[in-house]
């Protein structure tokens, strides 16, 4: 679990691996999206602007989205545990992942 203190304004991480027929790919011309939704909520409801951090980690097809949080961020959260979605928008995919937990205190 990632966690952020409500004071501070950082990125929230999430790494992705994407593959097509086996093969690598390279997801950072797709739309990023986050959802942070409280803990025990079942469905996202609120999409927030992420982006791509530079290129793959090297020797992976795993890259790093990330999306900041934070006061004077695009995304504010009040303290509280969130389950942090994950959206990307392909053709003619539109994945959505459970990316894991973030508790802000």
């Amino acid at each position: 679990m990632q966690s952020i203190p409500v004071s501070s304004r950082e990125y929230v991480l999430v790494t992705v691996t994407a593959m097509v027929d086996g093969a690598p790919y390279d997801p950072t011309a797709d739309l990023v999206e986050f959802a942070f939704a409280p803990v025990g909520a079942v469905d996202p409801d609120v999409w927030r602007p992420a982006s791509w951090d530079a290129g793959p980690v090297p020797g992976t097809s795993t890259f790093t989205a990330r999306c900041l949080v934070g006061p004077g961020a695009p995304t504010e959260l009040p303290r509280g545990r969130y389950t942090v979605w994950l959206r990307v928008t392909d053709s003619p995919e539109v994945p959505v992942r459970n990316a894991g937990l973030l508790a802000i205190t």
